[in-house]
């Protein structure tokens, strides 16, 4: 077998080229008037707008939703006749802000 007596399975076919007028008249594959009609037709979706206005689902923590920390009586510190203060629990219990509540 020789170069010359090789063909090909397909034919060789090009790529349609759209939008440069030609073979398809009129619209050229690209449809009506308008802004859809024009190079560089980029819209962006309504959709997406909204869900970049979302927060990240990934570590993200609303801070009205903060858990309160519940401390027994007997837990509390102090003296007998004053009670602990809130303050100084939180110092004690290694905390920054949130709610403590006595119980």
């Amino acid at each position: 077998m020789q170069i010359h007596n090789l063909k090909r399975i397909h034919k060789n076919k090009k790529d349609r080229i759209i939008g440069r007028g030609g073979k398809h008249a009129k619209t050229s594959g690209r449809g009506g008037k308008g802004q859809t009609a024009r190079a560089g037709n980029k819209r962006r979706p309504e959709l997406r707008d909204i869900i970049k206005k979302l927060p990240k689902n990934r570590g993200y923590q609303f801070k009205s939703i903060r858990r309160a920390v519940i401390v027994p009586k007997d837990k509390t510190g102090g003296t007998a006749g004053k009670p602990e203060t809130f303050s100084a629990m939180r110092k004690r219990l290694n905390m920054k802000g949130g709610k403590i509540v006595v119980k």
